[in-house]
């Protein structure tokens, strides 16, 4: 397929009408317009462009990019393949409905624990979990230049108003930082904050370099486009530009970091794809990549060793492999923690340092970031466990604090786990976590503000 730096979203009734799909059975193209009532779906030129059509439906950017049969429960799918047969729209918008409240929308507390209070009131599109870093959704940037099918920010692209998080005033994040010393880092999320054209990103972005924030330290933008639509940053205007403003955040004395989304080495082999690469870096931006672990995609250890050693060849960081969050179509895609850790194991064991600053697994649950570091028996017992520690956590005094949870094959989440030993209770289930995060000010060394050159 001949690619253009003219992009074009691809979804609905035009994704599903691809001849490709031609091969697959009524039945299962049926399964996907049903299921694609339900989860947003939306492809591009470039995304099409990477899939190996001859090896649909087991392709992997396919599995990543169209919907597919068994992401509904049996029966949630017969019901709505007989909806959308039968033509009955407000029906169908009912049982989407209820199945969207259904699939946990915002797993791990996001709307509940992590949206901070400022002047009495709750701050829209702003997510503090953590004390030194905050997540800000850009109101304009709440879309991608594709969808993945596992995606956990699925409620930014449905049709409810009142599941999606954004803010379309970067004041607000302003004054919040100024009122919270303690934070050093922002993280511009979505969506995708790159889908914005360059003015409007720079619109949420340089007020936080020009507002006197000295203790914020370290500016961070996730984001898929390097492997979705990495014209984005070679597009004339558009692409000079947004280099342009990388350089003025580290100009401003602060980090700034890349968030590169990658489940696949697959995305990171066109030539495009290293060409924005390449500009990027140019900047003295540093690209860390993550993404989750999740099947029918990339539950294979070699397809993670590629993975990563690939990212060191082209001078990323790897960073991260997630485990896929407890919402949407979970059980199409998740994998017990057993099974990550050992793909996780092997895949590392094929690689030479450079790429073990991966870390991972890790779930992203509401206590707080947990990294399973291993399965092992407790002195002077038969028991096996799992060796669990925070990575992160909404209280500081449980970072790094390893413990154990009873072995259990089929667990995919913290919550289905239960402590080893007989204990009732997880630790940080016996008090409950900080809200918001302890202030810089309780802490023995406060952070210091960034040196200027």
């Amino acid at each position: 397929m001949s690619q253009t730096l003219h992009y074009r979203a691809i979804h609905g009734d035009e994704l599903l009408a691809r001849p490709e799909l031609g091969r697959l059975s009524p039945a299962t193209r049926a399964s996907m317009r049903a299921t694609a009532a339900v989860l947003p779906f939306r492809a591009n030129p470039h995304v099409l462009s990477l899939i190996d059509w001859d090896a649909v439906p087991d392709d992997p950017i396919f599995q990543l990019t169209f919907p597919q049969p068994g992401m509904l429960a049996p029966e949630d799918e017969r019901r709505l393949v007989h909806l959308v047969e039968q033509g009955d729209p407000p029906a169908l918008r009912a049982e989407v409905a209820a199945l969207h409240r259904r699939m946990n929308p915002h797993p791990a507390g996001q709307l509940e624990l992590n949206v901070p209070t400022h002047c009495g009131r709750p701050i829209a599109g702003l997510q503090h979990k953590y004390r030194e870093t905050v997540l800000w959704f850009p109101a304009q940037g709440q879309t991608c230049h594709a969808y993945c099918s596992f995606c956990f920010r699925w409620p930014q692209f449905v049709a409810h108003g009142q599941l999606r998080q954004a803010n379309a005033d970067p004041g607000q994040l302003v004054a919040y930082l100024r009122d919270h010393p303690e934070v050093s880092d922002v993280l511009f999320t979505g969506g995708d904050p790159l889908f914005m054209r360059t003015a409007l990103l720079a619109r949420h972005l340089e007020p936080l370099l020009d507002a006197g924030l000295e203790h914020l330290r370290s500016i961070r933008i996730g984001s898929k486009a390097l492997a979705f639509w990495p014209y984005r940053f070679l597009d004339g205007d558009e692409g000079d530009g947004l280099l342009r403003l990388f350089e003025r955040v580290i100009a401003s004395g602060r980090h700034l970091a890349l968030m590169a989304h990658v489940v696949h080495p697959r995305e990171l082999e066109p030539e495009v794809t290293r060409r924005a690469l390449a500009r990027v870096q140019a900047t003295g931006a540093t690209i860390r990549c993550q993404g989750p672990l999740v099947r029918h995609i990339n539950d294979r250890a070699e397809v993670w060793a590629e993975l990563w050693q690939r990212e060191v060849e082209l001078g990323m960081v790897p960073y991260y492999m997630f485990i896929a969050r407890d919402t949407g179509p979970r059980r199409y895609f998740e994998v017990s923690l057993a099974r990550a850790h050992e793909l996780f194991t092997i895949a590392s064991a094929q690689l030479s340092g450079l790429a073990r600053t991966v870390r991972g697994p890790s779930m992203s649950a509401t206590p707080g970031k947990v990294v399973v570091d291993g399965v092992a028996r407790l002195p002077g017992s038969r028991e096996r466990v799992f060796v669990l520690r925070f990575l992160q956590a909404r209280d500081p005094d449980w970072i790094g604090r390893p413990f154990f949870a009873a072995f259990d094959a089929g667990a995919s989440w913290l919550d289905q786990l239960r402590p080893a030993g007989g204990e009732p209770r997880f630790f940080f289930e016996r008090r409950p976590a900080l809200h918001p995060p302890r202030p810089a000010a309780l802490l023995k060394e406060p952070p210091r503000p960034p040196a200027r050159l």
